[in-house]
């Protein structure tokens, strides 16, 4: 079972691509879990469409389709994703047969705040109603206070987050196993 995991945070101790270390971590086995770099898609714009989709964007959209499911942390910014993670989106639902349409999708995130990007995460799942991404709805995972619970090296450190996240992992993949009949229909 191959899934392709997309942090929505560029930092480099970032708590939302330490979640997804450990989503891979205490992923179930048979799980192989790769990580997806969006650092270099650039910003949308259709005059660059118009001349071609960027290397970067063509490769994203490839390890979507790909994979039989797609992991996405997301940090919150002003109650909401980040610019970077919506550009990427936003750009891979423009190539023909966009990749989202019927893909098992899971969400979390982490913050230092007590929600634990929840805002975010709600405004992430509007954005695949419409381009047909079969977004898990639970288990949730809303990692609150997240600088108490990994450590400087970004290791997860706290227990029942660790177990929590691990059952969350399994339900992806069943989601991901149940998903896979669904018709991919084009938008």
């Amino acid at each position: 079972m191959k899934v392709l995991a997309i942090s929505g945070s560029l930092r480099k101790q970032s708590y939302n691509t330490a979640l997804l270390q450990a989503a891979r971590d205490v992923a179930p086995k048979g799980m192989d879990i790769q990580f997806a770099d969006i650092t270099a898609v650039p910003a949308y714009d259709s005059d660059v469409q118009a001349a071609g989709f960027p290397a970067a964007v063509i490769q994203l959209a490839s390890a979507i389709r790909e994979a039989d499911g797609v992991l996405i942390a997301t940090p919150e910014y002003n109650y909401s994703i980040p610019g970077i993670l919506k550009n990427a989106i936003d750009w891979v639902s423009r190539v023909d047969e966009q990749p989202f349409d019927g893909k098992a999708i899971a969400i979390v995130g982490a913050s230092m705040g007590n929600l634990g990007t929840a805002r975010a995460q709600y405004h992430l799942r509007q954005i695949f109603v419409f381009l047909n991404g079969l977004v898990m709805n639970r288990p949730e995972v809303f990692v609150g206070a997240a600088h108490e619970k990994f450590d400087d090296d970004g290791t997860l450190i706290d227990s029942e987050t660790g177990e929590f996240l691990a059952g969350f992992m399994r339900q992806f993949a069943v989601w991901i196993e149940t998903t896979k009949p669904v018709a991919r229909v084009s938008a």
